[in-house]
């Protein structure tokens, strides 16, 4: 009860009202000091730090305004970076600098890289040879039928670019974001279904393939624009090279990583876990472009082979995981990877129809070749449309995907350009949207069905 004199208790929606201002009131203060960022200085450092600010806090708001919205993180970090990077359509320029930051691009590769270990670690080679025929024939449904029908469309509607473009776009949409997937499904406590152990099972080789097929092409790329032609051979050629390398580095991993790993756990140090773990990611990784492939094909792998038996010797374990030790770095620079990824994407180039058909004709060419995994379910019972719809999400894999594309060039001219990026972006947030509902939709149908069954005599 109150006492007179007493102040009374501020409203919830007061608080929530007053914070929001305060959001507001901080990133405008940092809006209005990004003109004396943009006109240089003495030391390059101090650019970054506002740089890395903005990106950080506007990543940090639009994941929070995803989250509160039902959709995953990722999508609020990409939706604010789109709007830094378009706010020039309003007459400001001050953000524009970002795009081209060379310093910027490098935290950016670093996050992708950490993000792609997370990926593995989270999946062990055990898992994927516990999968089963319908996650493995899902998984290659999974991959033929998406770069059949973004070839097709590419071919269809950009007819003007190289063979190099049409496959690279055919890639992209062979992307799976299991992280995407195995949240919604989770979120829904449908985790031990079935259905779930598909789909995350064909998630985790549709990654894998994904990858090998992601540097198949840039290898085909690459050579091109060192002036090789294309060929059979070379293909080939490129194709065993990355199936190669995963396999060594899974095979000579597996067996080298205990062993190495003891040896560490014997220096008994702060951190020796962590460190440990970022060494053989950044090692892997740099053999990955040493040997032609993207770095992430490194990453990926050195996450696969690393699992949690082989940290038994270390004093750190009592407390806590790789995983947890990692997510501080995570939290850190992968948002920078998303926001930028948003930056530098141009949505003044939607004014032209045919890049919103293009986009359209992504989107469907992207939904269509992921039902096709429908088909490779053998087992009876399962619902095969929600296995179809579980592999749908591009996500944060598909982002990495068009963010390769655009860096690669032949002859100085970029595979991915600016209009076709944008139109992949799009096709990413749009895949992403719709597979919660979509999920939820037909699980709920699915066990709507099964429940009316056992009732009929």
């Amino acid at each position: 009860m109150m006492r007179s004199g007493d102040t009374p208790p501020a409203f919830p929606r007061t608080r929530r009202r007053l914070r929001a201002a305060l959001v507001v009131a901080a990133l405008f203060m940092l809006v209005q000091a990004v003109p004396a960022w943009a006109g240089g200085a003495d030391d390059p450092v101090v650019p970054l730090l506002l740089a890395l600010a903005v990106i950080l806090a506007s990543g940090k708001l639009g994941g929070w305004l995803a989250v509160r919205a039902g959709q995953p993180a990722v999508l609020g970090e990409l939706g604010f970076g789109i709007i830094l990077g378009n706010l020039s359509l309003i007459g400001f320029h001050g953000f524009e600098s970002m795009k081209h930051d060379p310093y910027l691009a490098i935290f950016s590769s670093l996050g992708v890289i950490v993000l792609l270990f997370e990926v593995g670690l989270e999946s062990t080679i055990g898992q994927m040879l516990r999968v089963g025929p319908s996650s493995l024939f899902v998984a290659l449904l999974g991959i033929v039928a998406p770069f059949a029908l973004g070839w097709g469309v590419s071919v269809w509607l950009e007819p003007q670019h190289s063979v190099y473009a049409h496959a690279f776009l055919g890639a992209v949409l062979t992307a799976t974001s299991v992280g995407i997937t195995a949240r919604v499904l989770r979120d829904l406590n449908e985790s031990r279904s079935d259905e779930s152990k598909i789909i995350l099972g064909a998630a985790v080789i549709d990654d894998i393939l994904g990858l090998v097929i992601l540097a198949i092409v840039s290898g085909a790329i690459t050579s091109a624009d060192r002036g090789a032609s294309l060929s059979l051979a070379s293909i080939g050629w490129i194709t065993a090279k990355a199936f190669g390398f995963v396999a060594a580095a899974i095979a000579i991993g597996a067996a080298l990583a205990p062993r190495a790993l003891r040896l560490a756990a014997r220096v008994r140090v702060p951190g020796i876990l962590l460190t440990s773990g970022l060494i053989f990611c950044f090692l892997l990784s740099y053999l990955a472009a040493k040997v032609g492939l993207a770095p992430i094909v490194g990453a990926f792998a050195a996450g696969l082979v690393l699992e949690a038996a082989f940290f038994e010797w270390f004093d750190e374990t009592r407390h806590h995981t790789l995983e947890s030790l990692l997510h501080p770095l995570s939290t850190f620079l992968v948002p920078i990877f998303f926001v930028l990824t948003g930056i530098r994407v141009d949505v003044g180039v939607f004014a032209d129809p045919r890049i919103l058909g293009l986009a359209g004709a992504l989107i469907l060419a992207a939904w269509l070749g992921k039902q096709a995994c429908m088909f490779g379910v053998l087992q009876k019972g399962v619902d095969r449309l929600t296995v179809g719809l579980g592999m749908v999400p591009r996500g944060e894999v598909g982002l990495i995907f068009a963010n390769i594309g655009a860096s690669l060039t032949i002859a100085g001219e970029t595979v991915i350009t600016p209009a076709t990026y944008a139109a992949v972006v799009i096709m990413v947030i749009v895949t992403t949207l719709v597979t919660p509902p979509a999920l939820q939709w037909s699980l709920a149908r699915a066990r709507a069905r099964a429940a009316a069954a056992k009732e009929e005599p």
